[in-house]
């Protein structure tokens, strides 16, 4: 019979990666006794803000995008993260 799995045995990492390869050998039910309910979220959710672009801008931000290397989406969350500089 093979040996009990315990805290121990689980990893202790943010690797998503890491953690994929352990589940993926692992079952959840072996850890039931360690589980605990947990009543609050454990992560914050980023906000989804909604813009209104003309056909013309957003074509113009498309072809932008398109020249950095980058979707229309990352490069406006980046010129909103140089304006107001966090």
């Amino acid at each position: 019979m093979g040996k009990a799995m315990n805290i121990a045995d689980m990893p202790q990492t943010d690797s998503i990666q890491e953690l994929a390869r352990f589940w993926d050998t692992h079952d959840l039910t072996d850890f039931e006794d360690q589980l605990e309910e947990v009543s609050e979220p454990v992560f914050e959710r980023e906000a989804v803000v909604k813009i209104q672009l003309e056909p013309d801008e957003i074509e113009a931000l498309d072809e932008i995008a398109k020249a950095r290397g980058v979707g229309s989406a990352d490069l406006i969350r980046e010129w909103v993260l140089e304006k107001i500089q966090l």
